[in-house]
């Protein structure tokens, strides 16, 4: 992975290292990575498959600065994007310091889940298993399944969280800071994650498109910034592109009198305020992309690899 160069000063004795959030989709890897980073830097949302590249989230803990890597859902492909999404899951995986896996506890060891740790077994790298959603899973329930998850591969550690509400989260950053190496922090201590402001703005748009309209827009649609401009009042005017790949998505996203896509607009706009603290001025388009997922560019664009 390729690394900025680290701030300095900073205190002796620290420690740096990445970990890799790997599991099915919906298993709450984006929940917990906004839990672990203290901010939002990956979106949730109630569609599965929405994280599609690898989002870095860096938390700071004693003298640890832990990066952990929220990959995309691993799942059976059946599209080129899909495919890229699990090839880019497996890399993150094979280039971290420790893999965590996270299970839904309340589907517990499903299809998904052991063709995941069938493949995990193979690689050397230590791992941890994070029970998640403990806060809607019985005690019994999580100690059987804790059990059978060891059988199968015998994990270093394991932990039961509730990504939601943060119970369990101070013992993982606990865990992790003692597992990475020792060495200087990677980024700056300040910095939360390393995803350029541009592709966030784009991923929070496409969180609240998802909320709005999750049961009739497929996954497929993207949202992309055009223009990202910082203005004399402090203000920052930024327009996005949502591409769609049929005239009727392009109708469901605007909505009726535009309706639909002024709510989106009016939430991420609220938001990304919040994050950037400064006003902002969002202009939202929606255009027809067909065959979008099979354009090279697009994926690079995402940080994907262009399946061949």
């Amino acid at each position: 992975m390729p690394l900025p160069e680290a701030a300095a000063p900073m205190p002796a004795d620290t420690r740096a290292g990445f970990i890799a959030l790997i599991g099915a989709p919906n298993a709450g890897k984006s929940t917990l990575i906004n839990q672990l980073v203290g901010t939002k830097v990956s979106i949730v949302t109630h569609k599965v498959q929405t994280t599609r590249a690898i989002v870095r989230g860096i938390a700071m803990h004693d003298k640890a600065q832990l990066v952990f890597v929220d990959t995309p859902g691993i799942f059976q492909p059946k599209r080129r994007l899909d495919r890229a999404m699990v090839d880019t899951a497996w890399g993150g995986a094979r280039d971290a310091d420790v893999i965590a896996l996270l299970i839904d506890a309340r589907k517990g060891l499903d299809e998904e889940a052991e063709a995941i740790m069938q493949r995990l077994a193979d690689i050397k790298t230590p791992k941890v298993l994070i029970l998640n959603k403990i806060d809607v899973a019985k005690r019994d329930r999580l100690l059987e399944l804790a059990k059978a998850a060891n059988e199968i591969i015998p994990f270093d550690e394991t932990f039961m969280v509730s990504a939601l509400n943060g119970d369990g989260v101070d013992a993982i950053l606990d865990y992790f800071a003692a597992q990475v190496p020792e060495g200087p922090w990677l980024y700056p201590e300040d910095q939360p994650s390393d995803l350029p402001l541009r592709i966030l703005a784009a991923e929070i748009t496409r969180e609240k498109l998802f909320e709005r309209l999750h049961q009739e827009l497929p996954y497929i649609s993207t949202v992309e910034t055009e223009q990202w401009q910082e203005r004399k009042d402090g203000s920052v005017r930024i327009e996005q592109t949502i591409y769609v790949e049929r005239d009727s998505q392009k109708s469901i996203v605007l909505g009726k009198k535009g309706q639909t896509i002024k709510a989106i607009s009016k939430a991420s706009r609220e938001e990304l305020a919040e994050i950037i603290d400064a006003p902002v001025h969002l202009f939202l388009f929606v255009k027809v992309r067909e065959n979008w997922a099979d354009d090279p560019e697009r994926y690079r664009e995402m940080g994907l690899e262009f399946p061949r």
